[in-house]
């Protein structure tokens, strides 16, 4: 008898098991790829936001005051240029060109990883101030200087809440419910500038009326010109507007008692 010498090969069946086993190691380490990624692009944002906030009390340092947003139609200048009453203090953007920041756009705008650009928002009015004062003061070197320490961001100014879903709602002045509260408007919690990138999904809805119609109402408060701005923990897509929606900005802010101690501390004021 002739003996039949050979390999058995793979059936229609197994051949089928062994692409969706490696289909699925594949999506696994894509998936795993991608989350690396986009954490890498968060980290990269925090670090020039953090390196936007020190530009910004250097700049305070060297000049005796803060720079007033840039205004997104034109340039990464400050607007006005030298300071003094901002054309835009709660949806400007960080003045690269008056920084000296990196990196930017063709246009001059400091920019995020997402290379979306960063925006600052500085605030204008004050209270508490012992004797006369004169505004704007955190971005006029010859007020701040007259006005002194004494004085306090107003108590409509800026304040950063944990959700713009609350009763009653955040405003001007209020977070809502205490327990919302990130700063306060006592003077050790009050802020003179808040620094954000407005995350990777900011492409999809660029305008405060684009994120609360997608059902992002978190986001589209930190792009509705107002002085009030959320901070929280990332939240994922397909997160209810009734929980604030998704979320992935990076908000960092400047309390009024750093600025004052660094201008302090390198004899500016008093």
């Amino acid at each position: 008898m002739t003996r039949r010498i050979g390999a058995r090969g793979f059936s229609l069946v197994e051949m089928a098991v062994v692409l969706a086993i490696i289909g699925l190691l594949l999506g696994s380490a894509l998936y795993t790829l991608s989350a690396q990624t986009e954490q890498r692009t968060r980290d990269e944002t925090q670090r020039r936001l953090d390196q936007a906030r020190e530009a910004l009390l250097g700049f305070a340092v060297a000049n005796g005051r803060l720079p007033c947003p840039a205004d997104g139609t034109t340039t990464g200048v400050e607007s006005p240029a030298g300071g003094g009453g901002c054309t835009n203090p709660y949806n400007g953007f960080l003045p690269a060109i008056t920084l000296g920041f990196q990196p930017v756009d063709t246009q001059g705008f400091a920019l995020d990883a997402w290379n979306n650009r960063i925006r600052y928002a500085v605030a204008q009015s004050i209270n508490s101030c012992v004797g006369t004062s004169t505004t704007p003061h955190f971005t006029s070197k010859a007020n701040l200087k007259q006005n002194g320490m004494s004085c306090q961001p107003g108590t409509n100014d800026l304040l950063i809440c944990k959700s713009s879903v609350t009763t009653p709602a955040p405003a001007p002045g209020t977070c809502g419910p205490a327990t919302n509260i990130l700063t306060n408007n006592s003077p050790s919690g009050t802020v003179v500038a808040v620094i954000f990138s407005a995350g990777k999904n900011y492409a999809l809805a660029p305008t405060a009326a684009a994120a609360t119609g997608v059902g992002k109402p978190d986001e589209a408060a930190n792009l509705d010109n107002d002085s009030v701005f959320i901070s929280h923990l990332p939240m994922p897509e397909g997160t209810l507007a009734a929980n604030g929606g998704e979320f992935d900005d990076l908000v960092l802010w400047i309390p009024v008692g750093t600025f004052y101690g660094r201008l302090a501390a390198a004899g500016v004021l008093p």
